[in-house]
């Protein structure tokens, strides 16, 4: 191997002319000091040519890389988007069926109130579902799914778990009408439970009822429970009604005004129980 590097070098430089040889000798004289400089001062000169190169190669690196990012998105823009889609669509199919399952689950609770307050009863009773209002008696009147053919007769009580929701005013094969509380029309007789006082109940059409018939001396106050009273006709006694919300003067300013919040709420209502006789 030396040997034949040795004889390279010796055909090199004395198998030429005199002015080749020269030549050349220079051009190798002038290449062995610059890689003589390079190799003695490498950290210097490296590190600075390093660095200069790093500095001005990132910008079109970034550029390149930018443009290579942006050509992918476009390549699977297609594929992305139909994926996203699909997705999307399973998703909203996931929601409804959570929306559902909520809504059995309230349904079940609610239904699981009533019937155990329909355990307690002493009475035959029916439960029903509200399918309906009219909108002309919106606050005064509902729709059950509950008929003739389930022995519903009019004049019924309807109540649920919170307490009393009205009576049944008409019915038909499979469907009956149930005028609310809170009707004008509708009349309950009733016992404040801490004085002892009974009065007649009636509603307003603003979602709240008034005491009727109340002596002048009756110590009545705010916060007193109503329930329905033994002495009714229509309703079992000890049915909740509602609590005294105000005391007010009438208007002649003779006589006291009460006003009574009904402890179920009608605009939600969903199901109930009708008691039969």
């Amino acid at each position: 191997m030396q040997e034949s590097i040795i004889y390279c070098l010796w055909s090199y430089f004395f198998g030429q002319s005199t002015v080749n040889r020269n030549r050349h000798k220079y051009i190798l004289i002038f290449l062995f000091l610059i890689f003589s400089l390079v190799l003695f001062s490498r950290t210097q000169i490296l590190s600075s040519f390093h660095y200069g190169f790093l500095n001005g190669s990132s910008g079109p690196v970034k550029f390149l890389s930018g443009l290579f990012l942006e050509g992918k998105k476009l390549l699977y823009y297609h594929r992305t988007f139909d994926e996203y889609k699909k997705l999307k669509q399973e998703v909203n199919v996931l929601k409804t069926r959570l929306m559902g399952q909520e809504e059995i689950i309230l349904e079940n609770t609610r239904l699981q109130r009533l019937l155990d307050f329909k355990r307690k009863l002493v009475y035959s009773a029916v439960v029903a579902t509200v399918i309906g209002r009219e909108p002309s008696q919106w606050n005064s009147a509902i729709i059950i799914d509950k008929g003739k053919e389930d022995g519903i007769t009019e004049g019924l009580p309807v109540v649920n778990d919170l307490g009393v929701v009205g009576r049944v005013v008409e019915t038909g094969e499979h469907q009956s009408k149930v005028m609310l509380l809170t009707d004008p029309q509708f009349s309950v007789t009733v016992l404040v439970k801490r004085p002892r006082e009974n009065a007649l109940v009636s509603g307003t059409l603003q979602g709240k009822c008034q005491l009727a018939y109340v002596s002048d001396d009756a110590d009545i106050r705010i916060g007193d429970k109503v329930i329905t009273s033994k002495l009714s006709s229509s309703f079992p006694e000890s049915l909740f009604v509602g609590y005294i919300e105000s005391v007010n003067k009438s208007d002649d300013g003779v006589a006291n005004k009460f006003i009574v919040k009904p402890y179920v709420s009608f605009s939600s209502l969903e199901e109930v129980l009708v008691i039969k006789r």
